[in-house]
């Protein structure tokens, strides 16, 4: 089993470590999970703002 990245210069889907890596984002699990990147980080912002603005 490979890792999966997700290049956010070129928005392509890797399978291991093609790129540089500040071009990339991951590892991920698998191909599908690595093309969702951008939903799953976009996520994980919203989620940390909320919790900035609580003062968490």
């Amino acid at each position: 089993m490979g890792e999966w990245w997700y290049n956010h210069k070129t928005g392509e889907v890797e399978e291991g470590k093609v790129s540089l890596g500040s071009d990339r984002d991951g590892p991920f699990s698998s191909r599908e999970e690595a093309a969702h990147a951008p939903q799953i980080a976009a996520e994980r912002a919203r989620k940390w703002a909320e919790d900035e603005a609580r003062g968490n």
